[in-house]
């Protein structure tokens, strides 16, 4: 249906190529033009301001999320002023022992006007939609999770 690319560029430092050493930072690239660095997280020797994989995935899944439950909201024809997501990933062995996502906690909080705002029961529903039609939750193993904070 679609097809999603991205290019992403490491190049040694100048520093000597030992584990303890190398740069873990790296350069991405977006097809539509965006660029930016990124590193391992802290824990696996990165640079600690820069985004990392991890921190990739959440906010995929956040977004991904976001923009689903957005789209339900316009069809409904319900006026939404605001949202809002503090995702939270959460590293651990997985059913095999190896280190993984395991799981992923959205917490949205969204804000609605207009003259039929919808009840917190239809908001939950338009989650659960959300969350169903996500195509990069549908796309991980990682358990995904929807706390909405309103």
């Amino acid at each position: 249906m679609s097809e999603h690319k991205t290019t992403l560029h490491w190049q040694r430092d100048g520093k000597p190529f030992t584990y303890d050493a190398y740069s873990r930072k790296h350069h991405w690239r977006f097809e539509g033009g965006v660029e930016l660095d990124a590193s391992a997280t802290k824990e696996y020797l990165g640079d600690a301001a820069l985004p990392n994989p991890e921190e990739a995935l959440v906010i995929a899944l956040s977004s991904c999320h976001a923009l689903s439950f957005i789209a339900i909201a316009a069809r409904k024809r319900l006026v939404l002023e605001s949202y809002d997501d503090d995702a939270v990933g959460h590293m651990a062995k997985n059913a095999e022992g190896r280190l993984a996502v395991t799981r992923v906690e959205l917490r949205p909080r969204t804000v609605f006007s207009g003259p039929n705002p919808p009840s917190r029961e239809d908001v939950q529903k338009m989650h659960e939609q959300a969350h169903h039609v996500c195509f990069i939750a549908n796309s991980v193993r990682t358990e995904v999770t929807v706390h909405p904070l309103d």
